[in-house]
């Protein structure tokens, strides 16, 4: 069954907004890393930078505290930064500062010694670039401007056609190939798990026909609203229950009865669209109402009355409706109990209407 399943998904090109969608969950999920990245880029360049000046002669100038600043403020902005597109935007600056940083720091050693230097420092840098979660333009961009900026055949003593040359442009071409395609691939795959785990999920909380959360996915949710304190004001429970259903299902068949089902549904996804709902199993529903006074409650149960009495379909229902208020002792399943006592009222009281617990 998986294996079915793996294979529908990708065979199917992910939309463009599940693909942002994406992008934004993994970036959150690797901020903290991408954040320990910078540091540790920066604690590197700066320590590359002690040894050049120190132990290689190279004064430390006031370009040395400057990139050490721009960095810092970089990483910083990155702590603050909760957006994935603005994280890719704010990648390439790093990029381009610490390109030119190395840069700066290289232009200090032996002329024989900086095209070495100058592609250690493009290869760490792809590196790292290439683990971060980046969109493909971005990882584009910061490509273009680590080789742009750490050319090792720019200002050095080595030519594109003598050995060292030849070897290097070998070396650049085959790690920026290999880090390109791993970029790709792990991209690719993380996006594919992103899909194939979403899909799950939906299966596992989502009502498959009526495409609303299921009784496990009710349960979940209503439980963490039941618990949420301090609450402002009132908490309700609601039981739905489709009149007659059994009589639709034997006149008309089951079709006709999933076709009421997924209309019901979306008829309690439009009014209840602000609060907790779920197809609990059969023909019965049930809502979670949050901080709601009781005129609210009345209204809402009212509406959908109304909204489902007055639907012109070809095969015309209605529903009734038990509330219960949700008592700061009650666990889930005492207020379900509640709301499903409130129900028997409505059914036997002459349905197509909504009442109270007493």
């Amino acid at each position: 069954m998986f294996k079915t399943i793996e294979d529908e998904v990708l065979k199917k090109a992910a939309p463009a907004a599940l693909q942002r969608e994406f992008a934004q969950y993994h970036f959150e999920r690797q901020r903290r890393f991408c954040l320990l990245i910078y540091i540790a880029s920066i604690v590197i360049w700066l320590v590359f930078d002690l040894i050049v000046s120190f132990l290689g002669g190279q004064r430390f100038t006031y370009l040395s505290p400057v990139f050490l600043g721009a960095l810092s403020i970089i990483a910083i902005i990155l702590g603050f930064t909760h957006k994935a597109r603005h994280f890719h935007r704010l990648n390439v600056l790093f990029v381009l500062v610490m390109t030119l940083g190395v840069r700066m720091v290289t232009h200090g050693l032996p002329v024989s010694l900086q095209p070495a230097w100058l592609m250690l420092g493009a290869s760490s840098i792809l590196y790292s670039a290439s683990v971060l979660p980046l969109s493909r333009g971005s990882f584009y961009c910061s490509l273009i401007i680590i080789w742009l900026v750490l050319n090792p055949f720019y200002g050095t003593d080595i030519e594109l056609l003598g050995l060292k040359g030849a070897m290097a442009a070998c070396y650049s071409v085959f790690l920026s190939a290999m880090t390109l395609y791993s970029f790709i691939k792990l991209r690719q795959a993380r996006l594919y798990a992103y899909i194939m785990t979403k899909l799950l999920l939906d299966q596992a909380y989502l009502d498959t026909l009526t495409e609303i959360p299921n009784r496990r996915s009710f349960m979940t949710t209503a439980t963490k609203q039941l618990q949420a304190r301090p609450r402002k004001r009132a908490h309700y429970l609601a039981m739905i229950d489709i009149d007659n259903f059994k009589k639709v299902n034997d006149t008309y068949g089951h079709d006709i009865g999933d076709l009421v089902l997924k209309r019901i549904a979306a008829a309690i996804k439009a009014v209840m669209a602000d609060y907790e709902y779920a197809r609990l199993g059969g023909e019965e529903f049930a809502v979670y109402l949050s901080e709601v006074s009781h005129d609210d409650v009345e209204h809402l149960a009212a509406r959908l009355c109304r909204e489902v009495r007055e639907d012109p379909s070809e095969y015309p229902v209605t529903v009734s409706i038990g509330l219960t208020r949700v008592a700061d002792s009650d666990s889930l399943n005492q207020a379900l109990r509640k709301a499903d006592e409130a129900l028997y009222l409505a059914k036997h009281s002459g349905k197509d209407r909504y009442t109270f617990a007493a």
